[in-house]
């Protein structure tokens, strides 16, 4: 019983040490470098980005209006250009997404 407890711990010590060797070294410099996004790349990041302004936007407002801190008029006056921005910017992230609605039949 004893010599399967020293055993089993000398593989898990095994074990802890094989896996745990490539993130104790020290990288290699050439294959530590970060790639510079190309221009289609980065209009994609500028697109995600103006996603989650827009709708970040739009829950604030619904939650400033349900709390007391916008009005009515305020809030319809608001919510419509939010609307319009966080959909024109979904549109934009992913042009396809309203060719795939416009296909599915509506059940109306």
């Amino acid at each position: 019983m004893t010599l399967a407890l020293v055993l089993g711990a000398l593989v898990a010590v095994a074990a802890v040490v094989l896996v745990a060797r490539p993130f104790l070294r020290d990288p290699d410099p050439e294959a530590d470098l970060l790639d510079e996004p190309g221009p289609l790349a980065r209009r994609r990041l500028e697109l995600a980005e103006e996603r989650d302004r827009a709708l970040a936007a739009l829950k604030e407002l619904e939650f400033d209006h349900r709390t007391g801190k916008v009005t009515d008029d305020d809030y319809r006056a608001q919510v419509g250009p939010l609307r319009r921005r966080a959909a024109a910017a979904l549109r934009a992230v992913d042009p396809r997404a309203e060719a795939r609605h416009e296909r599915i039949p509506s059940g109306r």
